[in-house]
């Protein structure tokens, strides 16, 4: 049985990243007609959380670059290689955020610097979440929470393309992230 009310309410807790029961997902225009999707299976990240001070709360989070997944090996491959996101000079992805607001009952905005290829910049994460708490059968406590933003693959450096025939490019430039996430408190 999980109630918010047996978790005591205005704490401060910290939270891990239940990578069994998360996603990193990403998603790009191909060809100008459709978009790709992907996502990373390896990372790891806290959350500290203020229920009643959300502005006092942060995260951050570690993606490992060679857990890429696009279900195509051979794509997977390109986007490993030196020609994108270089994971063998560029292993991990990282998020630090810098400033957390809610925005209304359970969303809020998380900005923070996201680190891809060796740059920096400073991104808007709208969040949904985080949930209010409740208890696994193995007496876990736990929370969910989903961020979404859009980046410009050009700010991180990530510029290779090729044009198309028909007119435009290859690859999109606007990658749009979504994070699906469930933290366990203390794990």
């Amino acid at each position: 049985m999980s109630t918010a009310a047996s978790v005591p309410q205005g704490k401060v807790g910290t939270w891990k990243i239940d990578p069994v029961h998360s996603a990193v997902e990403f998603k790009v225009k191909h060809m100008m007609i459709s978009n790709v999707k992907g996502n990373f299976t390896k990372f790891s990240g806290t959350l500290t959380y203020d229920e009643s001070r959300p502005e006092n709360s942060s995260a951050q989070a570690v993606i490992e670059v060679g857990s890429i997944d696009t279900r195509d090996a051979q794509r997977d491959a390109h986007l490993k290689s030196a020609e994108f996101l270089d994971a063998e000079k560029f292993p991990t992805i990282t998020f630090q955020s810098t400033s957390v607001k809610a925005t209304g009952a359970g969303r809020g905005v998380v900005e923070g610097n996201l680190t891809v290829h060796g740059v920096t910049r400073k991104v808007v994460l709208n969040v949904e979440g985080p949930t209010e708490p409740g208890k696994d059968p193995w007496g876990n406590t736990r929370v969910g929470a989903t961020a979404t933003t859009k980046i410009s693959r050009k700010d991180f450096g990530l510029t290779w393309n090729a044009a198309l025939e028909t007119g435009g490019v290859l690859v999109g430039d606007e990658v749009t992230i979504t994070l699906d996430m469930q933290f366990v408190q203390g794990a």
